[in-house]
């Protein structure tokens, strides 16, 4: 009696363990996965001067690829000069439209302007678990609070997710918020965290600080696949040591 006591002890101890575990590894990856949004590094830009954007696309979907991906360029204070950086693999293209209305930048009267940059995927685009960055040097920046660039993500299956949901009023973010490039406004305090501010015309400063950023959110990333697993893990372990208790099973090691 003794023995069968500290074996279900011991079994229970155990469970209680994993059952811990599977909540913190749950607990930890949950965060980690909604924070793969499409994002814009860097966050905030000076005014005046150029600068180089890269949109960071994690892909979303366990069953298809993201083959194409559309950022929305402001119309009201426009940008009247966008190029991109080749992506292989990716085809790009900047579309140019009449504004809504004339727009007076120095002594020039501006009335159409790039509005938008779509890439397409030549090959099998972006797969389970990837991420591709994409990005586009523009400028001069408005003299603005803040821009915001909705982007829509394509995938393969035909669905597409817009990512154009402005922050709440308490700033709080929802569910596919919209990158934001920050100007005379303070962003948030948690947009976009550890990303130094880039000054107007540092472009090679923008690229590094985007290489930091996407090296953080893959090791993110990693971190919340790793939870994930050991979460899993741990339920099937528990499960199968609850079906070790049945009294059939204690009968027996007492027979013994």
């Amino acid at each position: 009696m003794t023995s069968q006591t500290s074996s279900r002890r011991a079994r229970t101890t155990g469970i209680a363990t994993l059952s811990g575990l599977a909540a913190l590894a749950l607990a930890i990856a949950a965060p980690l996965s909604a924070s793969a949004h499409v994002r814009v590094d860097p966050g905030q830009a000076s005014p005046g001067g150029y600068t180089t954007l890269t949109f960071k696309v994690p892909n979303e979907s366990a069953t298809a690829s993201t083959t194409s991906l559309t950022v929305d360029l402001p119309t009201g204070t426009p940008f009247t000069s966008v190029s991109y950086q080749p992506v292989p693999g990716w085809t790009a293209q900047v579309t140019e439209a009449a504004l809504p209305e004339p727009i007076e930048v120095g002594d020039a009267t501006i009335t159409e302007a790039p509005v938008s940059v779509t890439w397409t995927a030549t090959g099998e685009g972006i797969g389970d678990g990837e991420f591709q960055l994409f990005p586009i040097s523009v400028g001069p920046v408005p003299d603005t609070g803040s821009i915001a660039l909705p982007a829509h993500q394509g995938y393969s299956d035909g669905s597409v997710v817009h990512w154009d949901e402005p922050l709440g009023d308490d700033g709080s973010e929802p569910e596919h918020p919209a990158p934001v490039l920050y100007v005379n406004d303070a962003p948030p305090v948690d947009e976009h965290a550890g990303m130094a501010p880039v000054t107007a015309g540092s472009g090679s400063d923008a690229t590094a600080s985007g290489s930091e950023s996407d090296d953080l959110g893959a090791l993110g990333l990693g971190f919340g696949i790793g939870g994930f697993v050991l979460g899993a893990g741990a339920l099937v372990l528990a499960a199968v040591a609850l079906v070790r208790r049945r009294p059939g099973a204690g009968a027996g090691t007492v027979g013994r």
